[in-house]
């Protein structure tokens, strides 16, 4: 039997910590309707007897502090709410223990915003990492150690998971399941929950800002620049004499600044110009193409379903309001 203990944050969203114990104990009861023992030990653990979710809303009563949880087979991390800073520090007395059940065998999963309490413990150092996407450029700067994989659901470290954002959380729950069961069991568990089994990206949903949180203000009016006229030819030698200064040190110092190379930055400034355009208007893909920018709709395909998951007709039809 294997033993599940759902970590309950000081200050969490308290729809992310149910979903690990209720899928847990459903399969459970699927096994039971199957003639089958228990497959599952779940509990809630935490720092204090009785924690408050969800900026107080909500109570969780915990079976165990995490003082007394000598063994575990899986360690789950809902996500944090609130500022994100201080609510990993009002969990930092969880670490050592995270630490100690880890080096004894325990796998650790995050979920969403949990990936920033995970990322405070150190063990995901040199490795990848998921979390929401609208929170990529915060965790980027908390913890620079560990490589943030853009618009993927699941990430596996190797007795180390995380999942994306939101929903994404029981995709990675579900991938756990089938692990510690079959697949049988995902199937069924995913029925059950009406969860999209085999969803591997959050692309789809993401919504590109910019990186914009650096000071170097040259390359933040260039940013401003290429947000304003993405549907024009813009060369990378024109960018630099625009932020008068050299080809070399404008592409290194705007990798630096915003995480992305320039031509990549003005790739997804012009999709995320073209997701507006399917969901706002009724135009069909190669008048929304050419308005962004492109010429050759093969390209605009391909980079389109890079950058979202989806090819251009199939977003318009997922998203526009006529659909």
């Amino acid at each position: 039997m294997k033993h599940i203990s759902v970590y309950v944050p000081q200050k969490a969203f308290m729809e992310a910590i149910t979903p690990a114990y209720r899928l847990f104990r459903a399969a459970n009861d699927f096994a039971a309707a199957a003639g089958q023992g228990p497959m599952f030990e779940v509990e809630f653990v935490g720092l204090n007897k009785h924690i408050k979710a969800q900026e107080g809303e909500y109570t969780v009563h915990i079976d165990k502090l995490v003082s007394e949880v000598e063994d575990t087979d899986l360690i789950v991390i809902p996500a944090l709410c609130g500022t994100l800073a201080e609510s990993v520090e009002l969990n930092r007395a969880a670490i050592p223990w995270m630490h100690r059940m880890h080096n004894r065998g325990s796998e650790i999963a995050s979920l969403c915003l949990g990936a920033f309490l995970l990322g405070a413990t150190g063990l995901l150092d040199g490795k990848k990492c998921s979390t929401h996407w609208a929170y990529y450029d915060e965790f980027r700067t908390m913890y620079p150690n560990i490589e943030v994989v853009d618009g993927t659901i699941i990430t596996d470290e190797g007795k180390i998971y995380s999942s994306g954002g939101a929903n994404s959380i029981w995709n990675l729950l579900i991938y756990l399941l089938e692990k510690y069961t079959d697949r049988d069991m995902a199937i069924l568990a995913a029925k059950f929950f009406a969860i999209d089994i085999d969803r591997d990206n959050q692309r789809a949903f993401t919504i590109f800002r910019g990186q914009k949180g650096h000071a170097d203000n040259e390359i933040r009016s260039i940013q401003d620049y290429i947000e304003n006229n993405y549907a024009e030819k813009l060369s990378i030698l024109d960018l630099a004499d625009i932020a008068n200064v050299s080809r070399r040190s404008f592409e290194r110092r705007f990798k630096t600044a915003t995480n992305n190379t320039i031509n990549e930055y003005v790739r997804r400034v012009r999709i995320e110009a073209a997701k507006r355009s399917f969901e706002a208007s009724r135009k069909n893909v190669t008048e929304v193409m050419f308005d962004v920018g492109y010429t050759d709709t093969k390209a605009f395909r391909d980079v389109f379903k890079k950058v979202t998951g989806l090819t251009p007709i199939e977003y318009r039809n997922k998203y526009a309001k006529e659909a």
